[in-house]
């Protein structure tokens, strides 16, 4: 690394440079952009995050099919999503006590096999309640991908590089459901929905093959206990941090608005006045595009607004998003869902980055938390919505998704206030939102 990569200072005589030693740059071997290894970690979890979204909402754009050819209800169907989420966060912390014991590599590619091992199951189960119990056990083997995925790259890469690590994992997300949904849905036009699941068992395959071969050795983990004593404690103390409970609350109501739109749209979608066939509405979730884009330019937004002004503005936007997609017009109910979208990518970014670089220790248990709270959110928005859906059409959903975007002001402006009130103390120790 040049003297002009790190900031050192150099003498050279007749035969050698040397460096200041006291550099901590020239010191770090963690990864960073453009370093050996780099590009191979986040192309491995950029694959790894679009099979864990493709799998976890494969049922969610065909829930209209899926309510027809089994005869249930809008609110019954979103069981189907909601069990997936909820498996997934009941087994995250278990999963991340795993991680911690025998390493996030051999943690996540276990869980990716035995997800898309159940994805090849699902489009064969007989009844709701058999597809609903596979996609909860489907649910539950995700749980070991993004916990151990945020705490590998919190070892793994410098810490200035690492929201744009996180942002380029949340963007594999954001390709994963959005392909994901556009595939099932032109699949299942022609040949049902259970083909359509079946095509994206086999989408996942591939990119859980893909991962195992891409994603380096770690070099930085250290082997922690699997006593449940020390689990326990290391959760507690994670959960008397003020800062961690707060994002991992404004995790689950940005994630509560995203459920309950993109459970309930297809519903809205296929009634009057937009009557949209299956495929197209499939090819709605094109704006998922827009998630990949704010994801992974996460870091930049942060460097200029700091995290305070990145979460007011992807509230903001998804705000505005909620209130625009009300409109009975198809090209501003897309333009809400753009907004909705890159808001929803741009805090989740955000918020969970910023749990990995708090965490001193037990950084699989402090992700495991976030994402667990993430997913509670997933699966209440889910059902909510559905049932809000049901009981007041899309304004309904549109409601319970405004008041989760106040939510997150509110957390935000409280530790605004609590960091004010801590005389002395410098604000990113004690502030959610401080740069």
């Amino acid at each position: 690394m040049t003297p002009a990569d790190t900031g050192a200072s150099t003498s050279v005589d007749a035969a050698t440079a040397v460096t200041a030693p006291d550099d901590p740059a020239s010191c770090d071997t963690r990864v960073a952009p453009g370093g050996p290894g780099y590009r191979r970690m986040s192309l491995a979890l950029f694959l790894a995050g679009v099979a864990t979204f493709a799998l976890l909402y494969s049922t969610q754009a065909l829930l209209p099919l899926i309510s027809g050819d089994l005869g249930v209800t809008a609110s019954d169907a979103s069981w189907t999503v909601a069990a997936a989420t909820g498996g997934l966060a009941v087994f995250v912390l278990p999963m991340s006590a795993l991680s911690e014991r025998f390493g996030r590599r051999t943690v996540m590619t276990a869980s990716l096999a035995l997800a898309v091992t159940v994805g090849l199951l699902v489009p064969f189960a007989p009844s709701l309640p058999a597809l609903v119990a596979l996609r909860a056990v489907q649910g539950a083997a995700l749980a070991g991908l993004p916990a151990s995925a945020t705490a590998y790259l919190a070892e793994e890469v410098r810490p200035r590089a690492l929201v744009t690590a996180i942002g380029l994992f949340v963007a594999g997300n954001s390709v994963g459901g959005m392909s994901g949904r556009i595939i099932t849905g032109w699949v299942a036009q022609e040949w049902g929905w259970r083909v359509a699941v079946g095509v994206i068992g086999l989408v996942a395959v591939a990119c859980a093959v893909a991962f195992r071969l891409l994603l380096p050795a770690p070099k930085h983990f250290t082997p922690g206990s699997l006593r449940p004593r020390v689990l326990v404690r290391t959760v507690r103390d994670h959960l008397a941090n003020p800062l961690l409970r707060r994002l991992y609350a404004i995790g689950a109501l940005f994630m509560t608005v995203f459920g309950g739109v993109y459970t309930v749209i297809g519903y809205r979608l296929t009634e009057a006045p937009f009557s949209l066939p299956q495929g197209l509405i499939g090819s709605i979730f094109l704006v998922y595009l827009v998630g990949t884009v704010s994801a992974s330019t996460a870091g930049r937004l942060v460097g200029r607004l700091g995290r305070r002004g990145a979460l007011y503005l992807g509230a903001g936007t998804t705000a505005a998003g909620l209130l625009l997609s009300l409109a009975p017009s198809l090209p501003l109910v897309l333009l809400g869902l753009v907004l909705i979208t890159a808001g929803f990518f741009a805090g989740h970014a955000v918020a969970s980055s910023a749990v990995g670089k708090t965490a001193q220790h037990g950084r699989a248990q402090a992700s495991a938390l976030y994402q667990s709270a993430y997913y509670v959110g997933s699966s209440a928005g889910s059902t909510v919505g559905a049932v809000a859906f049901h009981s007041g059409g899309w304004a309904g959903t549109v409601a319970v998704g405004v008041l989760a975007v106040l939510g997150v002001v509110v957390i935000t402006v409280s530790g605004s206030l609590a960091a004010r009130r801590q005389t002395g103390e410098v604000p990113v120790k004690a502030l959610v939102l401080s740069r």
